[in-house]
């Protein structure tokens, strides 16, 4: 189980995901819907869950998670971890990205990585209806990647986080296309399965607004982004878009809000070597773990995570500080 593959696979397969929906069926029986809007009109789906009255632990702080690429609010990593959260006594909100989970129907536009506004502007309204209240915010992969350009840009933006961790998160995402293209076949098909299930949800919802024959033509993950930010995007080529969401260089350097990565050196999707290069920042913390995959860190058979017990100890530990 200490293989990377086996790691990264698993965490987002059927067998886990047998076990994280049994462990969650009561705390999604609870979980409340949310539209949020954002300044310039785009509406993003988000699920709330506040702790039941009366537990032991109640924390009075919220954690805000956002999931990865093509996944959503439902995808095992983010139930695991916010079940784990919920029954440590912390409040959550799971936010989709734009065209994620069961929200395509929201915006006629597409959703692309470098849409940050949208993202930081829905965060802002969730800080804000929590009050003085502590507020957290995680995030996975792709999610990771907008947990730390939202940090970087919170103050700017007019509010703070408490803290906020990215758990394998995307550095350099031109070095992650490369990946995807040199390592196993089984994560190129992966994504690229995803990424046309969703554009054919999207086509059929707003069919006068796409021509995506073309498109659904290519096969190569590379090919498809190329053809879709050079017609359907402001972007004038790949290269600029693939930097557009980029956080490496030197992008962190004028980072102030508490920031933890946590990533493992096996990762077969994101580049140890990414993490290495990052500046040395005072308000951020890097974990390099030796094994554990891509948002794996799977324990044992029963698909039990250590990630979130790692992240319920790291807020815990701000909230007695």
């Amino acid at each position: 189980m200490a293989n990377a593959h086996v790691q990264s696979l698993m965490t987002s397969g059927p067998w886990r995901k047998l076990a994280v929906k049994r462990r969650a069926r009561a705390f999604l029986q609870r979980s409340e819907p949310e539209l949020i809007r954002a300044v310039d009109g785009t509406r993003l789906l988000a699920y709330r869950n506040q702790t039941v009255a009366g537990r032991r632990e109640q924390r009075d702080a919220l954690v805000i998670l956002l999931h990865g690429w093509e996944g959503s609010v439902d995808s095992n990593y983010m139930l695991d971890t916010a079940v784990a959260l919920d029954d440590a006594g912390f409040d959550t909100v799971r936010l989709n990205f734009r065209d994620h989970g069961k929200s395509h129907h929201l915006n006629d536009g597409l959703f692309h990585s470098c849409l940050l506004t949208e993202m930081l502007d829905a965060v802002a309204q969730l800080r804000q209806s929590y009050g003085d209240r502590p507020v957290f915010l995680a995030g996975f992969s792709l999610g990771g990647n907008f947990t730390l350009r939202i940090a970087r840009n919170a103050p700017d933006y007019g509010f703070e986080l408490t803290r906020s961790v990215a758990v394998s998160p995307v550095i350099r995402p031109a070095h992650v296309l490369d990946a995807l293209e040199q390592g196993l076949a089984v994560y190129h098909y992966y994504f690229v399965y995803k990424w046309r299930r969703s554009l054919r949800i999207k086509k059929a919802l707003y069919p006068d607004h796409y021509s995506l024959d073309e498109w659904f033509r290519i096969r190569d993950l590379r090919e498809q982004t190329r053809w879709l930010i050079e017609n359907l995007t402001p972007f004038p080529d790949l290269p600029t878009y693939l930097e557009g969401y980029s956080v490496a260089g030197d992008y962190l350097a004028g980072l102030t809000l508490p920031t933890l990565i946590i990533t493992a050196a096996d990762d077969p999707i994101i580049p140890v070597s990414d993490f290495r290069e990052l500046p040395d920042v005072p308000a951020l913390d890097v974990e390099v773990l030796e094994r554990g995959g891509h948002c794996g860190f799977i324990q044992n058979w029963r698909m039990d995570s250590w990630i979130e017990k790692r992240l319920i100890g790291e807020l815990c530990q701000h909230l007695n500080n």
